[in-house]
């Protein structure tokens, strides 16, 4: 099929501003005081650790049995799938695993210039559905699926009886662009649902997910588009070990491009490279 059919080519406008609602530093305070912008419980002691290996990374990678038949999962690369250009046609792919507890992230990289009109990013029960006619935010247009929908930056979840919501719940969100690569930020033990780019957290998205089994899922659009997905790893809802939380310590207090000075510490050598995960 030649490119002239290819979808979603055309961006859409940016969002009206209505002047009743709130502007964004008020919304921001009010955000701030309910806890929307504080990160999860454990978040940067999950980033600060390696991240997950392959073998455990393709575990937790798209499912070529849960898909559109208009996606399919690349051979040589797990991690990725391509979305054949099929004209109206709204198409998603889940992952292998559900989650149901524990702190997970996921490295989402999707090239801003393959999105479309309809790019949207989140989880979704098994029930959720995966493909649709027509153009459309299908991640979060049902009650099965929570989503992000990276154009119109907004939040979406049973969208036929919901309006979304801006995000990020950040002050001046209105001028974000959200770069090719980003987190989903997974907390199956507080039930929410978050995201974080350049080093930034974004806000909570989401909540209310305790009790539910939720996979990664995206909707695209845009013909020969490919999204990657990396796990990074995780942390089941347990206490950290003494050890564990001694290790984080001592690389706060060193700072990540200190490091290596670690080194120069009055430590046995075992010790030393605990703390630098070797």
């Amino acid at each position: 099929m030649s490119r002239s059919v290819v979808m979603g080519q055309k961006v859409s406008g940016g969002m009206k501003q209505i002047a009743r609602e709130p502007s964004y530093k008020s919304l921001h305070r009010e955000l701030t005081y309910s806890g929307d912008l504080v990160k999860p419980n454990r978040l940067d002691t999950l980033l600060d650790m390696p991240p997950a290996d392959k073998e455990q990374q393709y575990k937790y990678a798209w499912n070529e049995e849960d898909r559109s038949l208009n996606i399919f999962v690349k051979e040589d690369d797990p991690l990725t799938f391509h979305r054949h250009p099929v004209a109206q046609s709204t198409d998603c792919i889940r992952g292998k695993a559900g989650f149901s507890r524990g702190l997970h992230v996921f490295e989402i990289t999707w090239n801003a210039r393959q999105r479309g009109t309809h790019a949207v990013v989140g989880i979704g029960t098994s029930n959720a559905p995966l493909h649709c006619v027509g153009y459309q935010s299908l991640v979060g247009n049902n009650p099965e699926s929570w989503g992000w929908d990276l154009g119109r930056k907004k939040l979406f979840h049973d969208a036929k009886h919901k309006s979304g919501m801006p995000y990020p719940l950040l002050p001046g969100s209105e001028s974000f662009s959200v770069p090719d690569s980003f987190l989903m930020i997974l907390d199956m033990d507080e039930g929410t649902l978050s995201y974080s780019a350049d080093g930034q957290f974004l806000g909570i998205a989401f909540r209310g997910l305790k009790g539910k089994t939720v996979y990664p899922i995206v909707s695209a659009v845009w013909g020969h588009c490919e999204i990657t997905m990396k796990y990074l790893g995780g942390l089941e809802p347990s206490p950290l070990p003494l050890q564990d939380l001694c290790r984080r310590s001592i690389r706060v207090s060193m700072g990540k491009e200190n490091l290596e000075e670690i080194y120069q510490l009055p430590l046995p050598t075992m010790i030393k490279r605990y703390i630098l995960y070797q």
